[in-house]
């Protein structure tokens, strides 16, 4: 069913995509109350927003692809605001923490896990949402966000890779069949930043230009993160630049857990000779839960933004069972279960093998797949 009808353009019909403002005062209260109450952040994103979306049920309404970017103006607010209010957050608290005496150091190192769950659940969602626009504002937005966390090369490999091969031995961010999360982790920290600068060379060289050419974006990538570590440095000295290393790291690792969910055990189908299917609905895990939606700006209709990446969050379409596989649980919940492999594989394993024989009947041997060894995509950088 289609529906976004004119009166759904006000501010208070986009009110629950600004679920994320309700870390703002928790971030505050974890700095100011000190012991456990840093556990504000990761309890509200984890366990109260998989408990709403067990009482709000899920959301299977399509609303209209069409609407304009200013008929969507307060829906999209939110992503434009984001920016100062991480930032016055992350450092605010570093200014904070590291001139009260009320904060004992591992209440410092719990705050900044909390912060750095805000971060790379909101923050860096936020700035993925903002690098997929045409609009150069919010791409910029969308770097500021992504150097707040020193991820920025995240913007090259998530546009020039993982959209154009997902599902392939080429993406390293799709998780294979059966491999756990933490192994999964490793492998990206190790293999994405140096995929991203090939792929940006590759693309330089398609235009006769050399990697040192200042249109190469790993250029402003490295001034951005310099200057939040300055500021960072500036605001803490060293005790604050090591706690906005901290709160980066734990982003990162929210963002990875999130990136391992949205493709387990999915791949495309090899066609021979380097060749892969088209990219289709089928090669993502969807989820229709409500609060988490909220929260994560639509991001779990992530069948659909591989189909049409550039389509605005609250348009983004949902699908059937039969043509996306749907997760049990909104992706906090399945946080959760990726950090413990055996559960994690007790959870999906049988989803994957019963999607295999769905979608890919004739498919006799997996172990290509399973271990990625699959050929590369012809013409893949």
């Amino acid at each position: 069913m289609s529906v976004f009808s004119a009166k759904q353009h006000r501010l208070r019909d986009a009110l629950p995509f600004w679920l994320s403002l309700a870390v703002v005062p928790l971030a505050v209260l974890a700095a100011r109350w000190g012991g456990f109450a840093f556990m504000l952040l990761p309890v509200f994103a984890w366990w109260i927003v998989t408990f709403l979306d067990v009482l709000l049920g899920r959301n299977e309404d399509n609303p209209d692809p069409e609407a304009s970017d200013r008929e969507l103006f307060w829906y999209r607010l939110i992503t434009l605001l984001w920016f100062p209010i991480q930032a016055g957050l992350i450092f605010g608290t570093i200014w904070y923490a590291t001139r009260t005496p009320d904060l004992g150091a591992w209440e410092k190192i719990g705050l900044f896990f909390g912060i750095g769950v805000m971060s790379g659940t909101i923050g860096i969602n936020y700035a993925h949402e903002l690098m997929h626009q045409r609009n150069r504002f919010e791409r910029w937005l969308g770097d500021l966000l992504l150097a707040s966390v020193l991820y920025s090369h995240f913007r090259t490999e998530h546009l020039l890779v993982h959209h154009s091969w997902v599902g392939t031995p080429r993406d390293a961010v799709s998780a294979r069949y059966n491999e756990g999360f933490h192994r999964f982790f490793y492998r990206v920290l190790r293999d994405c930043p140096r995929s991203a600068w090939r792929a940006e060379a590759a693309r330089l060289s398609r235009a006769d230009r050399r990697v040192t050419d200042p249109r190469n974006p790993f250029w402003r990538y490295g001034a951005l993160q310099l200057a939040m570590l300055a500021l960072a440095l500036a605001v803490g000295g060293w005790q604050g630049l090591l706690l906005f290393v901290w709160q980066a790291f734990v982003a990162i690792w929210q963002l990875e857990v999130t990136n391992y969910i949205e493709h387990y055990g999915l791949t495309r189908k090899h066609l021979g000779d380097g060749r892969y299917e088209r990219v289709l609905p089928r090669h993502s895990w969807n989820a229709d839960h409500k609060a988490t939606n909220w929260l994560l700006i639509n991001l779990q209709r992530h069948a659909d933004h591989h189909v049409k990446p550039d389509r605005r969050f609250p348009v983004l379409q949902t699908y059937h069972p039969d043509e996306a596989p749907q997760l049990p649980f909104g992706y906090p919940g399945m946080t959760i279960g990726a950090m413990i492999p055996p559960l994690w594989r007790r959870w999906m394993n049988p989803k994957v093998r019963a999607w295999r024989r769905l979608h890919y009947p004739e498919v006799t041997d997996w172990a290509p797949y399973n271990r990625a060894e699959n050929p590369m995509p012809r013409n893949a950088p």
